[in-house]
């Protein structure tokens, strides 16, 4: 059962666990695995079995009065960057403070920020804008920055555990803002670790215009996990998953019985924009036309050796293909 924060009923019979939301909003993704084409109507099984409701229904009880409509603002991307404390002040109304949060609350109420405030940007003098426009952009700065620096560097992935709940967070602004812009909707690290690269070791970026590359999992040391492993591209500008004559956005673990493997038994995934050829292409992950971004996604990994959580086990390098 999925809680908002001021809950306070009595759990009903029958239910195994309850999460309980930090704000009134919450979201669900469920993932079901699909392991091939020919398991698709296995998974259409599994998803036709998901079912949503309301406590109410679930107890065969008549429903509650229905919550108020809300008034969502209008909102793109050039509109948050002029109205963003609009935004903030909208979003607040539906999160309650925690208790690591009541010094920052206090702040933002003190220059008008908050539940039932109107921060009106455009009334500010000159000066103003300029101060607040100033520390908006070296707030992104220090987020960006983060997210090149969180965790640390093995073999040029940036190998860290940014996300979990508001009690790891534990009122670390700067560390949930990276978690977000890296990757949002993040697991912890006993569900899942994800090491992301843009670059080569040598920090050298990456990039599909200039070079070819590989990735090459030696025999016996794919990803140790419990569940199962992939490596995704994405464009290095966007973020966004790269259209691809073949659409192959990621190759994983239940792809491994079409893939070629080397006369030792390793693995190499070949890592560019232009195929490598008919007896290379089922190793190809299509890369941009231009900055590359590798996220590798560890599902349950295993938490005795080899592990990643205690770095015994180390994603591969990215290696330039001369």
């Amino acid at each position: 059962m999925v809680v908002g924060p001021d809950w306070k009923g009595q759990t009903p019979d029958g239910i195994k666990k309850v999460f309980r939301s930090s704000t009134q909003f919450s979201a669900v993704a469920y993932r079901t695995q699909l392991f091939n084409a020919e398991d698709m109507p296995n998974v259409e099984k599994v998803q036709a079995g998901y079912k949503v409701q309301p406590l109410s229904a679930y107890l065969h009880q008549p429903a509650p009065p229905a919550a108020p409509a809300i008034n969502f603002p209008k909102i793109d991307k050039e509109l948050v960057k002029e109205n963003f404390f609009e935004y903030l002040d909208f979003a607040l109304q539906f999160a309650p403070a925690g208790p690591e949060e009541k010094e920052i609350r206090a702040k933002l109420a003190s220059i008008g920020i908050g539940p039932g405030k109107t921060f009106d940007f455009k009334d500010l003098s000159l000066a103003h804008k300029i101060e607040v426009g100033s520390g908006m952009k070296n707030g992104e700065k220090k987020v960006e920055e983060n997210v090149a620096a969180v965790g640390k560097d093995v073999n040029g992935w940036r190998v860290a555990s940014a996300f979990g709940d508001r009690d790891f967070y534990h009122g670390n602004w700067l560390l949930r803002a990276t978690a977000a812009k890296a990757g949002i909707y993040g697991n912890d690290a006993a569900e899942a670790m994800y090491p992301m690269t843009k670059s080569l070791p040598n920090k050298e970026p990456l990039d599909g215009s200039k070079h070819k590359y590989t990735v090459t999992f030696a025999a016996g040391q794919f990803p140790p996990v419990n569940a199962f492993w992939s490596v995704t591209m994405y464009d290095g500008k966007t973020q966004l998953l790269v259209e691809n004559p073949i659409n192959r956005y990621l190759i994983n673990s239940p792809m491994l019985p079409g893939l070629k493997k080397n006369d030792d038994g390793s693995l190499t995934l070949y890592i560019q924009h232009d195929s490598p050829g008919s007896e290379k292409e089922s190793n190809w992950l299509p890369a941009p036309d231009g900055p590359i971004y590798l996220v590798m996604r560890l599902y349950w990994p295993t938490d005795k050796s080899p592990s990643i959580l205690n770095d015994t086990w180390n994603p591969p390098p990215v290696i330039q293909v001369q």
